[in-house]
């Protein structure tokens, strides 16, 4: 029996997300994907003075705004030829870092852990303790969570003055100079946070729980361990979470937190904490020169595919009726034709984490992988974050002076907390003549391409088993979440 079931709006989701999938005998047979809000920012950019840019970018949204900052302070670098003096790399890190992991704790706790306190799963042995731990808007864990994230965006205060939509982020440098007294707060808010760590989430030292490299010694660890990471473990092995959600097994990172320099483009995946590169079974050397977007099943004008150096946004309004296999807003962004993931999972595929490897040499990307390799990723970054507080240097300069060209072409590429974030500026006679973002979930949430190759989320559909009841299937929600979609960075 087949049947087309669409569902959205999606709830705990940023931005508006539909799905569209084709269901036969009982399983999903294929899907899309439709970013149903079109934003227009790049269109907004045309003719601005470049610097507008550092103004404009974060409002494409409040929860990753200083990811969108980064990336267009690294354009301009780019543009200028300009290195940062080593406070302003260091603090920039820092800032960036701040919100990356602020986003993952609020993934796991807000949009993730939610959908297991659902009445579907009533009967499971782990269930009442999910519904009184991560029920939406009432479960115990919120109490403990939202205060320690608000502690923890202290850091933002002494770093970036506020957040969101700070303009501590400059093509220089930053602009906020760290005091020695700063410099002690900034170790005291950390401390903290990595004391809520280890006594809710982990049940464990970040360093103990960053060390653990392969499958057996994560579930052995897990076992009767307090903390919500075990219990989210627990609840995968039940659930089968490992073996739902393969997208392609291609995973792309630009590389995360450069460890030296300071123009838009390093070219050396060794200066970054995370290494760039792409994996395909094995590591490949990052060529930007390889990304293009295809606009075939998209609501949008353009040659296809180009390179967002080329690239431009022209929505087709009036022409909708012509556009007959046109499904989204997204654009479909590809490497060397390839359908790419990006995120978390893909950072630690490509730097060489020898868990994240080894389940997805199990069983692809997967559900299980992606909240893995979030989690990790805060175990991680932390202890980092430690060593660049320590490494500021109070009266050495954060910021340098510059002056922008009149003409350039001109790249900044970061990782945000989803995964990878590309903005293309050309100037021409002291304006912005094109401004194109290729955001995480652009790449994650792309359409099908002129072959007819499916996106990164409709391949990871395919397969899940959708009940003659279920209007809005459980697996679905869990493979959806599990890439943590930010709809309003997807299309500008």
């Amino acid at each position: 029996m087949s049947r087309r079931l669409t569902i959205g709006p999606f709830n705990r989701v940023e931005g508006d997300l539909e799905v569209t999938l084709d269901i036969a005998d009982g399983r999903v047979e294929s899907a899309q994907v439709c970013s149903s809000l079109y934003r227009g920012f790049e269109q907004i950019l045309i003719a601005k003075h470049p610097l507008d840019a550092l103004v404009i970018v974060p409002r494409i949204c409040g929860i990753c705004s200083l990811s969108q900052s980064a990336a267009a302070a690294a354009a301009l670098a780019d543009a200028t030829g300009l290195p940062m003096p080593a406070n302003g790399r260091l603090a920039s890190k820092l800032i960036l870092a701040c919100e990356n992991l602020a986003d993952h704790l609020t993934h796991f706790y807000l949009f993730f852990m939610p959908d297991f306190a659902r009445a579907a799963y009533r009967g499971r042995a782990w269930h009442a303790l999910a519904e009184r731990r991560f029920q939406a808007d009432v479960g115990e864990a919120l109490r403990e969570v939202l205060p320690a994230r608000a502690d923890w965006l202290r850091l933002m205060g002494y770093l970036a003055g506020k957040w969101p939509h700070s303009l501590a982020l400059q093509p220089g440098g930053t602009t906020r100079a760290i005091t020695a007294t700063e410099k002690v707060r900034l170790l005291t808010v950390l401390r903290e946070f990595r004391a809520f760590l280890s006594s809710r989430v982990f049940g464990d030292t970040l360093e103990n729980v960053s060390a653990l490299h392969r499958a057996d010694q994560l579930s052995a660890w897990a076992q009767g361990r307090a903390g919500d990471f075990p219990r989210f473990l627990d609840i995968a092995a039940d659930l089968g979470l490992e073996r739902i959600g393969r997208a392609s097994d291609t995973f792309l990172s630009y590389g995360a937190y450069a460890q030296q320099g300071g123009a838009g483009r390093q070219d050396d995946h060794r200066e970054h904490l995370f290494a760039r590169g792409v994996w395909r079974d094995g590591v490949l050397a990052f060529d930007e020169a390889l990304i293009s977007e295809d606009v075939a099943h998209a609501w949008l004008f353009g040659e296809q595919p180009v390179h967002p150096r080329e690239g431009e946004t022209r929505p087709l309004i009036a022409e909708f009726a012509d556009q007959p296999d046109a499904y989204t807003w997204c654009k479909a962004p590809r490497y060397g034709s390839r359908v790419a993931e990006t995120g978390a999972l893909a950072r630690q595929m490509v730097d060489g984490h020898p868990l994240l490897r080894a389940l997805v040499a199990a069983n692809g990307g997967s559900v299980l992988a992606r909240v893995v390799a979030r989690l990790f990723e805060i175990a991680l970054v932390v202890p980092a974050m430690e060593g660049w507080v320590r490494a500021l240097t109070p009266g050495e300069p954060f910021c340098h002076q510059w002056q922008l060209p009149d003409q350039a072409s001109a790249v900044g590429l970061v990782e945000a907390a989803r995964g990878a974030l590309g903005h293309w500026l050309h100037i021409e006679r002291g304006r912005i003549a094109r401004y194109q973002i290729i955001a995480p979930t652009t790449w994650n949430f792309s359409p099908r391409d002129a072959g007819g190759v499916p996106g990164a989320l409709e391949q990871a559909l395919v397969g899940l088993p959708v009940g003659e009841d279920e209007s809005v299937p459980l697996a679905v929600q869990h493979v959806v979440r599990s890439f943590d979609p930010c709809m309003v960075c997807t299309v500008h």
